[in-house]
């Protein structure tokens, strides 16, 4: 007899899930598995909403399984640990990010690499090693093997530390991996919004002089003297994006809505460095010649391995990098999801999960 989401494990949960491709969310009990040896369980105290949720929750990418439980961008406090557990101790705060699993024995396992593991196993809409579902951080608690669990550093603040945990990372690890980290650099970043404004405070930590890309006019108040970017461009505006041809060293461009990238390509000085975080639903078009005579490179980036982003936040710690946050209850995430199509939120939404999620809920 097949056993029921409540019955597969013998630990009960509840949450918020998408149960079809409606996107809509209603609460959801469900359970957990037991604490392994290498386990770390932990009461969820905020979980970020990323657009990524968004689109799992629709089955935009066609990769959704329901009853869908999004939510990769989590903070939380540690209720038992397993009985071969080494880093970490009940009562400690903790995050998990957008993977809970990996093969820990392939080439990029080994280089710490593990979001480009074959066996990856994400937080959320993935299937673990015992053939289950996995269920993210819109629940009560997560239980984790201890390698995919991150030390939370003292002072970086839980609620605008969590969307750290993807949309920081997202941006932290290009900018390290292409070298556009140094001191006196010359950086753009395109689009100001939850994952711009991270690479906009991350760039000018690193030293750069940082202009900011926006189709958005309005945006340039905000990017200029809020988060002390040094240029403000309006891409729209063709006389501007000319005048900066050539002056770049590297660009950051974070946009998932169409668009073309050829000027930014042109805005690169020799040798210099595109690279694409965001995901438009149309392949981008690319011009060969810009790229050639220029020895211009584009690249591409996702997440980031553990190791880097534990690394990535002591440096948030240290330079006292957060994300700009909307704190909201559970029960306003499909409020939440609708402004969130509309761009209507400046810049990311946290769900307050445990004072928001309480058990039991009526499925």
């Amino acid at each position: 007899m097949e056993k029921s989401l409540e019955t597969e494990h013998p630990i009960k949960a509840y949450g918020y899930a998408a149960k079809d491709t409606s996107g809509t969310f209603s609460p959801l009990t469900f359970s957990r598995r037991a604490t392994g040896d290498k386990d770390v369980r932990f009461k969820v105290l905020y979980c970020g909403i990323c657009h990524s949720d968004l689109h799992y929750a629709k089955n935009e990418w066609l990769a959704s399984t329901y009853p869908l439980v999004p939510g990769h961008e989590i903070v939380g406090v540690v209720t038992e640990i397993g009985s071969k557990v080494e880093k970490f101790k009940v009562g400690e705060t903790v995050g998990v990010g957008c993977l809970v699993g990996s093969c820990r024995s392939c080439q990029s396992c080994s280089n710490n690499l593990e979001q480009h593991c074959p066996k990856m196993i994400m937080t959320y809409a993935s299937t673990n090693f015992d053939g289950t579902l996995t269920y993210g951080g819109y629940s009560d608690h997560m239980v984790s093997d201890e390698h995919f669990v991150l030390h939370w550093p003292d002072n970086l603040p839980l609620d605008s530390g969590a969307p750290l945990l993807c949309a920081g990372i997202t941006t932290y690890s290009p900018l390290r991996h292409y070298g556009l980290d140094k001191p006196g650099m010359k950086i753009g970043i395109v689009g100001l919004g939850g994952l711009g404004h991270v690479a906009v405070k991350f760039a000018k930590a690193f030293g750069a002089e940082v202009t900011v890309f926006s189709t958005s006019p309005h945006k340039k108040q905000e990017a200029l003297e809020r988060l002390k970017a040094d240029h403000f461009i309006v891409s729209k505006d063709v006389d501007q994006m000319q005048a900066a041809t050539g002056t770049l060293d590297g660009i950051l461009d974070t946009v998932s809505a169409p668009h073309p990238i050829a000027p930014f390509i042109n805005i690169l000085k020799t040798a210099g460095k595109l690279v694409l975080v965001g995901v438009p639903e149309k392949p981008h078009e690319l011009p060969a010649f810009p790229l050639i005579l220029g020895r211009k490179i584009i690249g591409g980036s996702s997440i980031g391995g553990l190791r880097e982003t534990q690394e990535m936040l002591v440096f948030c710690a240290m330079h006292g990098i957060t994300s700009d946050i909307e704190v909201i209850p559970i029960d306003y995430v499909n409020t939440a999801m609708d402004r969130l199509l509309k761009s209507d939120v400046r810049y990311r939404f946290v769900i307050d999960v445990a004072n928001s999620i309480k058990a039991p809920l009526q499925t």
